[in-house]
């Protein structure tokens, strides 16, 4: 009589000749960790330098205006100090804005080298897992053929 072939034992032969290398998607959790550790970094330095920018501008106000509020004793005081108030203010907030520019600035510059860190070694990463995958699966097929 015949013998059916075992179909079972054979996918199982094939299936166990292409591994399986979890390495590759490893790496990939670990680089996109480091890099959202990074970008969180950047965002939150660039945070704290906004507050500070932000309470020092709002203490300098506040001590501009406490200035202003004080009793005159002409009229044409109150003119000059609503003046010299104005003045001041705008010029702080160029200032200020001017800051906040260079804050912004060094995010986005902070920002851009670490993508393109990033997409080098992820790029270096895909290239080194395609071509072990490459040679595993000529490997496996070989073994195969040869079977």
């Amino acid at each position: 009589m015949t013998n059916t072939p075992d179909f079972t034992a054979m996918f199982k032969d094939v299936m166990g000749s292409f591994p399986v290398d979890t390495s590759a998607m490893d790496g990939a959790f670990k680089s996109t960790t480091a890099l959202n550790e990074k970008l969180s970094s950047v965002a939150l330095t660039a945070a704290e330098k906004s507050a500070a920018v932000s309470s020092k501008w709002t203490q300098d106000t506040l001590a501009k205006l406490a200035d202003m509020s004080k009793a005159k004793a002409e009229p044409a005081d109150y003119a000059k100090a609503m003046t010299d108030f104005a003045s001041a203010s705008a010029e702080v907030a160029a200032e200020n804005m001017a800051t906040f520019a260079e804050i912004a600035k060094k995010i986005q510059m902070d920002t851009v080298e670490l993508f393109m860190a990033a997409g080098k070694d992820m790029s270096e990463e895909a290239q080194t897992a395609v071509n072990k995958a490459t040679k595993d699966v000529t490997a496996a097929a070989k073994k195969a053929a040869a079977k």
